[in-house]
């Protein structure tokens, strides 16, 4: 289950660094166990016609370093890829400043999860974007399209941004450099994050663009290791399961035990998503106590 994580990364807060043609990069303040070294905010386009994917917490330095960025450029569009605190707070102040629009899909059901709430990100429970997209909904610009990816999985509503013009996929948090991703149920579903990782894969394109860390320039490899890392993940669950029920926090602190401790409140709820797949399959049953093998997992 080895993924190739892109952890080196060179970057200043607060100074906007430029990454390709028509992308600048501008990573927040907001360090921590779920964010990496903070949240990357995407400003698109390489004329003063711009769009901004993301654009992340409404902190002092944050935003004071984005509007300076932004001097001289009309935003016309601001994208989001979810609704995690850590994106979404300067995406309605940004919009107002310069008159357009917000795009994005709302959460399925829309609220977001207490489970969601639990993790340090947090949910933005308010969140709704001025314009609903589908996939393939796609946003122009002056010498700029963005696509939008319908990518299922971490959240119900997340959503990455193709720049058709480059072959570059602006991924969230649906494929991180430095960290697998987490699946927070009931929002977020393993079969469909599954699913959104082959559908990534299989877009084959230059280059991914994640939220929190660098780029990963070979997408089609690394989406490979992240689905190997999953379907891992799935068969120690299988494994870890047996005739008597067992906790998730206790079979979390088994298959996780390399894993930061901070990190197990999230990854419970990935392991979570995992056993609810399996009970999709028939795998695995659960009760008031616990997960335990099904029938048919025993039978084969």
């Amino acid at each position: 289950m080895g993924i190739p994580y892109r952890r080196e990364f060179d970057f200043t807060y607060g100074v906007p660094a430029k990454v390709s043609e028509r992308v600048i990069r501008l990573v927040a303040d907001n360090p921590g166990p779920f964010t990496f070294t903070g949240t990357g905010v995407f400003v698109i386009g390489a004329g003063d016609e711009v769009a901004v994917i993301d654009p992340g917490p409404d902190r002092p330095a944050h935003r004071a370093a984005l509007w300076k960025a932004l001097k001289g450029k009309r935003v016309v569009a601001v994208l989001l890829t979810h609704h995690h605190l850590d994106h979404t707070p300067l995406a309605g102040p940004l919009a107002r400043a310069h008159g357009c629009p917000v795009y994005g899909r709302s959460v399925v059901g829309g609220a977001a999860t207490e489970s969601e709430a639990l993790l340090d990100e947090g949910v933005d429970v308010s969140f709704a974007p001025d314009v609903e997209i589908a996939d393939g909904y796609v946003v122009r610009g002056e010498g700029w399209s963005l696509r939008a990816v319908f990518t299922p999985g971490h959240t119900s509503n997340h959503t990455c941004y193709a720049l058709e013009e480059e072959n570059a996929l602006f991924t969230g948090d649906h494929i991180m450099g430095w960290s697998t991703s987490v699946v927070v149920p009931p929002d977020g579903v393993m079969a469909d994050y599954m699913a959104s990782l082959a559908k990534v894969r299989d877009g084959d394109y230059a280059v991914l663009y994640p939220t929190h860390g660098p780029e990963i320039d070979e997408p089609y490899a690394f989406v490979e290791d992240y689905i190997a890392h999953r379907e891992g993940r799935e068969a120690q669950a299988l494994a870890a399961l047996s005739d008597a029920e067992r906790s998730v926090m206790d079979m979390v602190a088994e298959i996780y035990a390399d894993v930061d401790e901070r990190l197990h409140p999230a990854a419970a709820q990935s392991l979570l998503a995992h056993l609810i797949h399996l009970e999709g399959q028939g795998l695995a049953t659960r009760s008031e106590r616990g997960w335990r093998l099904s029938l048919r997992s025993k039978t084969g």
